[in-house]
């Protein structure tokens, strides 16, 4: 048998060589204003469903940037737990009610446009089976953004804002291995302001998601999980090309450690990495132009703090649990 002092070698020396071997080119939808972009996990991104699917109280900050834009987002989320009469609960048995629940605040600047808001999202997790592996979820996030349009001398428009209301819906499915889900935000669609639409329009639409990801165990005793995943992402009138609303994803987990790749576009190279402590994780992706020097094409960069504010308590309790 090997000596195992010489495994946190081998397994470095594999992520690296996984590393290198996923610089494959990514662009894909992005999410403009609605807001940051789904690469970096957060779940009231893009369905609300997800919310409370992890069985621990999440917090977490995300911030990205791509030339003069830049996107912060605050979030946090968890399932509500059961409350209990005595001072023991029966070991084993799932301490987790139905409901998850989840907030977030968001600022998003795009050139002449800044975005900030608030929301709120509320999920229903129905066990499919008495083992409470399996879930169907479905969600909803209710958000009220003000929007800041600078104006632009150039073409003799004034400075402009406005506040209005918005809301996502999604249905997710999960179990340890399999996840799904299909939702849409913005479903109020684009505002508008009757006083000043000729010249201000809020760069809002509808936006329609579908995922769809399997782990796959190659060495249970390592905890190595390998993730294909695919997001779709598109308008309400499927407009623009077909290929550009699929982005695939490959992730491989070890332990407390996941490196991964999006695959698109073949002109950029993108890259994404994450570690978990105990309570703490940490995490990036940032994607390039290939051939381009960073400084002549802007990098798109993400970066997430989190906290897990409680333990994992469910019946589905192991210690990769991502």
């Amino acid at each position: 048998m090997a000596d195992k002092s010489y495994m946190p070698v081998f397994k470095s020396a594999l992520f690296i060589l996984v590393f290198s071997l996923s610089f494959n080119p990514s662009q894909g939808q992005q999410t403009p204003n609605y807001p940051l972009s789904y690469r970096i996990f957060s779940p009231q991104i893009f369905n609300p469903a997800i919310v409370g699917s992890k069985d621990y109280f999440a917090i977490d900050l995300i911030t990205g940037k791509c030339g003069e834009s830049n996107s912060q987002v605050l979030s946090g989320n968890l399932r509500l737990e059961k409350s209990h009469e005595g001072y023991f609960s029966s070991s084993g048995a799932p301490e987790f009610t139905n409901i998850g629940v989840g907030g977030f605040l968001f600022n998003d600047f795009s050139g002449l446009w800044r975005n900030i808001g608030i929301g709120g999202s509320a999920s229903y997790h129905l066990p499919l089976g008495k083992d409470a592996l399996s879930f169907l979820s479905v969600g909803a996030s209710a958000k009220a953004v003000f929007n800041k349009y600078s104006g632009d001398p150039d073409l003799g428009e004034s400075a402009q804002s406005m506040f209005f209301p918005n809301f996502d819906a999604g249905v997710y499915y999960y179990n340890a291995n399999l996840f799904a889900g299909l939702s849409a935000t913005n479903l109020l669609g684009q505002p508008k302001d009757s006083d000043t639409l000729d010249s201000y329009t809020i760069p809002v639409s509808r936006q329609l998601f579908f995922q769809i990801g399997y782990k796959v165990v190659l060495i249970k005793s390592w905890n190595l999980i390998l993730e294909p995943s695919l997001i779709m992402n598109s308008d309400d009138s499927f407009s623009g090309e077909v290929l550009d609303m699929i982005e695939p994803a490959l992730k491989l987990y070890a332990d407390n450690f996941c490196v991964g790749t999006y695959f698109n576009d073949f002109d950029k190279t993108s890259v994404f990495f994450q570690y978990k402590y105990q309570a703490l994780y940490i995490g990036t992706y940032f994607e390039m132009q290939n051939g381009s020097p960073f400084y002549k094409t802007p990098l798109r960069a993400e970066l997430i703090l989190g906290l897990n504010l409680s333990k994992v308590k469910s019946g589905i309790s192991r210690h990769n649990h991502w």
